[in-house]
């Protein structure tokens, strides 16, 4: 049985229990906390796999190595690691210069000067990553055609710049991020 109570005008069903059509503010509440306590755990959730794409601890370590060129002598290399990858670090000859210098940019696939691959004032030394740009693999040094790199891999070679010269590789040895922090020590990264 339904009647309109006298006092506030509202409907009042027989049983005399309010149906929901009461305090609109409680209701409102719930909806905000389940909402809440959803998105709390969704987030629970997404984290790990959202955190596990993050640099492993070991590799955020190596973000920067710094390396002493007195190590290397006049016509050697040496590879240090970085990030995981190798780095040629060449004390190249002034007849290896000379050569990379005196290549005519029209000669290149991935037309590059040497004085853009080295720093200033230090150009007797050339750091490179000693990744093949085809597919990763490991360049020899003093096997290939022109002085520079061999990758056995695909047969690509590249000059004493680390400029590519013939095979598959479409691009030069990269270059990596380094500074020189005196005349004989240099940051990697």
């Amino acid at each position: 049985m339904t009647k309109v109570s006298p006092v506030t005008d509202q409907v009042v069903h027989g049983d005399g229990a309010d149906h929901g059509d009461g305090d609109p503010n409680r209701r409102d509440f719930i909806h905000i906390a389940a909402g809440a306590a959803a998105v709390g755990a969704g987030v629970s959730v997404l984290w790990p796999l959202i955190n596990q794409m993050n640099p492993a601890a070991d590799t955020v370590a190596l973000a920067s190595i710094e390396f002493d060129l007195t190590k290397v002598s006049e016509g050697q290399q040496v590879v240090v690691r970085w990030q995981g990858k190798p780095v040629f670090v060449r004390y190249r000859t002034p007849a290896e210069i000379e050569a990379a210098r005196a290549t005519p940019l029209s000669d290149l696939k991935d037309p590059q000067t040497d004085e853009e691959r080295v720093i200033e004032g230090h150009e007797q030394y050339l750091v490179l990553v000693g990744s093949c740009t085809h597919l990763g693999c490991v360049p020899t040094f003093g096997t290939g055609d022109y002085g520079g790199w061999f990758c056995p891999c695909h047969g690509s070679h590249y000059d004493t710049s680390g400029r590519i010269r013939k095979g598959p590789a479409p691009l030069n040895l990269a270059v990596p991020e380094y500074e020189y922090l005196s005349d004989t020590r240099i940051r990697i990264g």
